[in-house]
């Protein structure tokens, strides 16, 4: 064969990998899924967002909680049986607030016990479906966060602070609408935390909790330890399954030129001395 022929077999396979890639991925992933039902007798299912790196053009893609995310949960969810426990894995930056309430609502209405595991971070539309859990199971150290709704890219409390803040007569009348709009969103997002917490937990707690993470005590990005989570009164666990970090690594970051982070994948124990061959001076 000659050097074209070569070339055109090498690019032929070059642009069947990641497709070959993501076909073995997909495999893998639901092989783990699989295991994990069986481990805990539940339905499993996984709402993880990376960025991820379109094939062809290598763009990164931004992923977070969307319509589609909360229809196919939705239909996860209709097609298990109502004496089934439901496990959810949640790895997401958050998103639209209509898809995150309507999958909280669905897991707050099954029958059976439903457990959401947090392995990194589960964010703002995140913790909203996270508090429809029975128990939460994080990582020591991962994170959750408030969930104070965002109107565009402001968070609403901050508008309603300047509306009262200043005179409305030195108040320009988009800012006037989106204090509105603010305004309605932080009592329909009140609304949905007290309704997915009263009758779990003690109707004081919920009442602190709206106040903690949706008043806008916090910025948006705040993390939720652990600790903060139990203080709040959320029931926590770190008792987290080694299939769940096992399903995150089959979820690979954007490719990079050069690893960020690089260490050998290998249980480290404690440093043994090293032992002297010859004798002291």
């Amino acid at each position: 064969m000659d050097f074209f022929t070569l070339l055109w077999i090498f690019l032929l396979l070059s642009s069947l990998q990641p497709a070959l890639r993501k076909r073995y991925l997909d495999g893998q992933r639901a092989a783990t899924l699989r295991d994990l039902q069986r481990e805990r007798g539940s339905r499993v299912i996984a709402l993880i967002h990376r960025q991820e790196t379109l094939s062809f053009l290598g763009l990164p893609l931004v992923r977070y909680i969307d319509i589609n995310d909360s229809e196919d949960v939705l239909r996860a969810i209709q097609h298990t049986d109502p004496n089934t426990p439901v496990d959810l894995i949640l790895h997401t930056p958050g998103g639209l607030v209509l898809a995150a309430e309507q999958i909280a609502r669905a897991l707050r209405a099954h029958k059976a016990k439903v457990t959401v595991f947090v392995p990194h971070y589960s964010m703002s539309g995140g913790t909203l479906i996270a508090m429809a859990a029975d128990q939460i199971v994080m990582d020591p150290h991962a994170v959750l966060g408030p969930v104070d709704p965002q109107i565009g890219d402001m968070p609403a409390a901050s508008i309603l602070r300047v509306v009262e803040q200043k005179d409305i007569n030195e108040i320009d009348d988009r800012t006037l609408v989106l204090a509105d709009v603010g305004r309605k969103a932080m009592v329909q997002v009140s609304d949905t935390v007290y309704e997915l917490l009263s009758g779990r937990l003690p109707d004081e707690r919920a009442k602190n909790i709206v106040q903690e993470l949706v008043s806008g005590k916090y910025t948006h990005d705040f993390p939720v330890t652990v600790t903060q989570a139990r203080a709040l009164g959320f029931p926590v666990s770190t008792d987290m399954p080694a299939a769940v970090y096992d399903l995150m690594a089959l979820y690979p970051q954007t490719a990079q030129r050069r690893p960020s982070v690089e260490y050998v994948p290998e249980p480290v124990g404690p440093r043994t001395p090293r032992q002297s061959g010859g004798s002291k001076r």
